[in-house]
């Protein structure tokens, strides 16, 4: 995604609950005088900071901004050329509007203040009686104090509210869910990328990814500005930014908007640097979309699509599919090092084209394991079995050349660039890649299969990575996926029992190896020199085994029906003994 200029806060990004102009006119003291609202009637919502009487030429050098103007037009000259100049001045100041009453002084509004409001969105309200002055300054202080009152103590309620949080160091994700409850308003956390961390409804309203995140969907979104009813604040200390806190459109806070956001992008701020894990939002975002993703935590395909895309995992498009990447072996150092390495170089054969979402498997039996979803282009050679342009294609495998999957090569660079020295040389990576496909429905699909499927036979190596490509294996594949219902596991059972019982048996003829030999054997069934060397013993002793087999079994494994049966069992168990 592209990172967008900081956009400006727009003005009007931190109303509150205070007094406003059109608050102002409902007064009782002002409505006594038969209030017009002649200019400016499009911008009554601007807030009243203080209200001054003025008269005379010289007022505007005591004017700040803001302030509700109350005057006669007494002192003002009747030149139309002074009167102009006058004018503009007094609207140069900015106000919050222009009250004039007329008749003392005036029996119209002069036509250069009206000019001069309207080019300035300036409300302009004539009175056709004569009211006092004093009272509607008194009523409007006491309004603006009131409400200045109720901004400090809401803003001391958020406060009190986000440090209790922050003592009890609760996650980012809840965080983010107050602070949308507070604002009654969506509330998203992005990071320095501009991917969605967190994100919340707030509030009574129902979660609506398409529209709270239609903005972090779309690169072209992205390179826009921010629409001005939005309220986006950073999220920084210590000259590090890690990203921004955004409010989308949502009524008006007593402390104001921007400053409920800036309190929280504080909180948030400072738990960052409590916690000195490098990429604990990029975790944080990953382990929510994995959730909703496996969980199916979601109403539509179209609402996951768009969460995905807000994390940085581009949909429409785009080549699809799931993967699972974990170590295999000691690794010769402590597991949190050897995952890192795992992920940084899955990133980096991923990049820059592509995309990747990771996160740690929380129910596989193998500790260490990573989930990952990835998008490529259409035409990029790393979404399939496909082999890199200017590489070698092909490896050989139990004396088969097999294709090297560009994503394969891509990452055994990687990790030849980050593994220790120190790392011994039995230990492997092992990548099982899914079948792609180009809508969100086909990935979590082809994640659900590849993750229930666990380990595939290898398809190919390529440096330390072992592949299993579930495109290449596809009755392995579908058999993993089913292994877990109980018919299939008893199947595989009462088939194989006799082997099993055999080889954990003791005794003459009882070498223990059956299982082993069968699997090297449905793997080369029209080879059997080949599948003795793969199993490590001699043609003789291969072929006894093989005699041995068919006597249990009472079957003939020349036959194809036998083979295709004993296949589905053996990959039915070996998924049942993960």
């Amino acid at each position: 995604m592209t990172k967008e200029a900081e956009d400006p806060v727009p003005e009007n990004a931190t109303d509150t609950a205070g007094l406003t102009v059109a608050a102002v006119l409902d007064l009782p003291e002002l409505r006594a005088g038969q209030p017009e609202l002649i200019a400016g009637s499009g911008h009554t919502d601007r807030a009243v900071r203080w209200a001054h009487v003025v008269a005379g030429t010289g007022a505007a050098a005591f004017l700040d901004g803001g302030e509700l103007l109350l005057t006669t037009g007494a002192g003002w000259p009747s030149d139309p050329e002074e009167l102009a100049a006058v004018t503009d001045t007094l609207t140069g100041t900015g106000p919050a509007a222009v009250i004039l009453e007329l008749g003392t002084r005036l029996e119209h509004a002069p036509d250069a203040l009206i000019a001069s409001c309207e080019a300035n969105d300036i409300p302009l309200v004539v009175l056709h009686s004569e009211v006092r002055f004093v009272q509607i300054t008194q009523r409007v202080h006491q309004r603006i104090l009131a409400a200045q009152t109720e901004a400090l103590q809401a803003r001391a309620e958020v406060h009190a509210m986000l440090t209790e949080l922050g003592l009890n160091r609760s996650p980012v994700d809840y965080v983010i869910e107050r602070l949308a409850a507070t604002l009654d308003a969506p509330v998203v956390l992005e990071d320095s990328a501009q991917r969605v961390v967190a994100w919340a409804s707030g509030g009574s309203q129902q979660p609506d990814p398409e529209h709270t995140l239609e903005r972090w969907a779309s690169a072209q979104q992205l390179a826009r500005a921010l629409p001005t009813n939005w309220v986006r604040v950073p999220v920084e200390a210590r000259g590090t930014r890690w990203g921004h806190l955004i409010a989308l459109p949502g009524s008006p806070h007593p402390a104001g908007r921007q400053t409920v956001l800036e309190l929280g992008a504080f909180a948030l701020a400072l738990g960052r640097l409590a916690d000195t894990g490098e990429d604990q939002w990029l975790q944080l975002s990953s382990k929510q979309l994995f959730g909703q993703l496996l969980g199916g935590r979601y109403r539509r395909d179209t609402d996951l699509a768009v969460q995905l895309a807000a994390g940085g995992l581009p949909i429409a498009g785009r080549r699809l599919l799931g993967a699972t990447l974990r170590g295999f072996g000691d690794f010769g150092a402590h597991e949190s090092l050897e995952r890192a390495i795992l992920e940084t170089a899955l990133r980096r054969a991923v990049a820059p084209e592509g995309s990747a979402i990771l996160t740690p498997d929380p129910d596989s039996p193998r500790e260490g394991t990573l989930l990952a979803l990835l998008s490529f282009p259409l035409n990029d050679p790393r979404s399939g079995m496909s082999a890199s342009a200017n590489s070698a294609s092909a490896a050989t495998l139990d004396g088969h050349e097999t294709r090297i999957p560009a994503l394969a090569e891509r990452l055994s660079h990687e990790l030849g660039m980050l593994l220790p020295d120190t790392t011994p040389a039995a230990w492997r990576a092992q990548l099982t890649l899914g079948i792609s496909g180009k809508r969100v429905g086909e990935l979590i699909t082809s994640l659900e299969r590849v993750r229930a499927a666990g380990s595939l036979p290898t398809a190919t190596t390529v440096g330390r990575v072992s592949v299993q490509q579930a495109e290449q294996q596809p009755l392995a594949y579908l058999v993993r996926g089913l292994s877990a219902a109980p018919a299939v596991q008893e199947f595989a059972s009462s088939t194989l029992a006799t082997l099993v019982a055999h080889d954990q048996s003791a005794g003459p003829g009882h070498s223990g190896d059956l299982l082993r030999v069968l699997e090297a054997y449905l793997a080369h069934p029209t080879n059997r020199s080949l599948a003795a060397q793969r199993a490590r013993l001699s043609r003789s002793v291969f072929y006894q085994r093989i005699a041995l087999i068919e006597d249990l079994l009472g079957v003939d494994l020349a036959s194809g029906e036998t083979i295709a049966t004993l296949t589905v069992a053996l990959l039915a168990r070996g998924s049942e003994q993960e």
